[in-house]
C-alpha cells in the first residue's frame, strides 16, 4: 500500500441491541491502532440512526470518553459529507478504508456493506451476501447444511406463522426438535433474546421473548458437548487460530450476563483437544468460512460432541467481539498475532479484497456484444 498514511474511518454504535458492545469494541480498536501509520476518523451512529463524524483522533483516549461524540464536537452530522469524494470545496474527502465495528442488525448484516459497495470504498470484513447470511442464523444453517457441514437440528418460525397457528408450531418443535432446546432471534448476537426450554410449557414465553428482537426465530436442539471457538482470517488463503474453550459457572448456557456482566465464564486458551479433533475443527472452520462466502475475519463457534467427539457448528460470527479482552483477539494473541498486528492485518485484507474487485467489468464492449 506504499508509505502514505491511510485514513481509516472507524464506524461504531448503531441501531442494535449490541450498541454498548460496539462502543467498547471501538474504544479498544482505536486505542490499539498505530497512529504513526493511520489517520483515524471516528464515525458514530447514534441509536436514533443519525451519523456523526468526529475530528481525527491524534492521541490515546480515556475510557471515560466512551467515544460518545455529540454534535458539539462533530465536524459533520451527515454521512454523505465524509463519504463523498474529495473536492476543492470539501477538502480532505472520504477515508481510504472503513472499519465497521458494528455488532448485530443494521451494521453486521450487510446493510452498511451495501452502502460501501455502492460508493466503491474499501472496508474491513465480509461483503453484502456473506454478512447477510452470516447474520441470519436460519439462512446460515441452510447454507452449512447444503455443504454437509454438521450442526444442531433446527426449525425456523416466522412471526406470521406463530400468530396464525401457535399450537401447530409447538407440536412441530415437540415432534422434530424435542427438549431441551434453544430459542433464538434469527438475526441477533451476544445471546440477546435467547432462552433454553426444558419442556413444552416453557416454549411459548421463550418464543414471545425472541420475537421482541426479530420477526423470525430459530429453534435448535441442544448439543451436549464442549463449547469451542476459533478465529479465521483471510480472503482466499485462510488461517485458523488456536482453539479456545468456554466454561460457564452458575449459568445454563453462555448468555449475555455470562459474556459481559457477571464474570462467571472462563476462557481457556488454548483448549486442550486431541490432535484429531483440532484437525477436524480447522477443516470445518475453513469450510464454513468458504461456504458462507466470507472474507476478512470470522469467529466459528462449535461444539465438540460428547457422544463421539465430532465437531458440530453452532454459528459463525462475521464481526465478533473485538475488545482486547474478547475471545477473537485473545485467540490470535495466543496464536502469535498481537492485537495491534491483527487490526493491521484485517485492514490489509480489506484493501486486498477491494483491489481485487476493481478488476470486475461492468460494461459490455461492442466486440463482446457481436460475439
Amino acid at each position: 500500500m506504499g508509505n502514505k498514511k491511510k485514513t481509516v474511518a472507524v464506524l461504531y454504535g448503531g441501531k442494535s441491541t449490541e450498541y454498548e458492545i460496539s462502543l467498547l469494541t471501538a474504544f479498544s480498536v482505536i486505542n490499539a491502532m498505530d497512529m504513526e501509520k493511520y489517520h483515524i476518523l471516528p464515525v458514530y451512529i447514534q441509536q436514533d440512526g443519525r451519523w456523526i463524524a468526529g475530528s481525527e483522533i491524534t492521541k490515546k483516549l480515556e475510557y471515560k470518553d466512551q467515544l460518545l461524540l455529540n454534535e458539539n464536537s462533530a465536524i459533520e452530522t451527515k454521512a454523505e459529507h465524509w463519504l463523498a469524494p474529495s473536492t476543492p470545496a470539501t477538502g480532505a474527502g472520504r477515508p481510504d478504508i472503513i472499519f465497521p465495528l458494528l455488532h448485530g442488525p443494521n451494521g453486521e448484516d450487510g446493510t452498511v456493506q451495501g452502502l460501501f459497495e455502492l460508493l466503491n470504498i474499501a472496508y474491513v470484513g465480509s461483503g453484502v451476501s456473506g454478512s447477510g447470511v452470516g447474520m441470519d442464523k436460519v439462512l446460515m444453517k441452510d447454507v452449512l447444511s447444503a455443504h454437509h457441514i454438521p450442526g444442531p437440528d433446527y426449525l425456523s418460525v416466522t412471526h406470521y406463522e406463530w400468530e396464525k397457528d401457535a399450537p401447530f408450531v409447538v407440536s412441530q418443535v415437540t415432534d422434530t426438535i424435542g427438549y431441551p432446546c434453544f430459542i433464538k432471534p434469527a438475526n441477533g448476537g451476544s445471546s440477546v433474546g435467547i432462552s433454553q426450554c426444558r419442556s413444552e410449557k416453557d416454549l411459548s414465553s421463550a418464543i414471545a421473548m425472541a420475537f421482541r428482537f426479530d420477526t423470525k426465530v430459530i429453534v435448535e436442539s441442544k448439543v451436549e458437548g464442549r463449547e469451542i471457538e476459533v478465529g479465521v482470517i483471510g480472503n482466499h488463503e485462510l488461517f485458523v487460530s488456536v482453539p479456545g474453550e468456554i466454561k460457564t459457572q452458575g449459568a445454563e448456557f453462555y448468555d449475555y450476563q455470562s459474556k459481559y456482566e457477571d464474570g462467571k465464564s472462563t476462557l481457556i486458551i488454548p483448549a486442550d483437544l486431541p490432535d484429531k479433533v483440532k484437525a477436524e475443527l480447522e477443516d470445518v472452520a475453513k469450510r464454513s468460512f468458504t461456504a458462507l462466502n466470507l472474507s476478512g475475519l470470522a469467529r466459528v463457534d462449535v461444539f465438540v460432541r460428547d457422544e463421539d467427539q465430532h465437531v458440530v457448528v453452532n454459528e459463525v460470527n462475521t464481526m465478533p467481539g473485538f475488545t482486547q479482552f474478547s475471545m477473537f483477539p485473545l485467540l490470535w494473541q495466543h496464536t502469535g498475532l498481537s492485537y495491534g498486528k491483527l487490526i493491521e492485518k484485517l485492514i490489509d485484507l480489506g484493501f486486498e479484497r477491494h483491489q481485487e474487485k476493481q478488476n470486475i467489468q461492468y460494461q459490455i464492449d461492442t466486440d463482446s456484444k457481436a460475439r
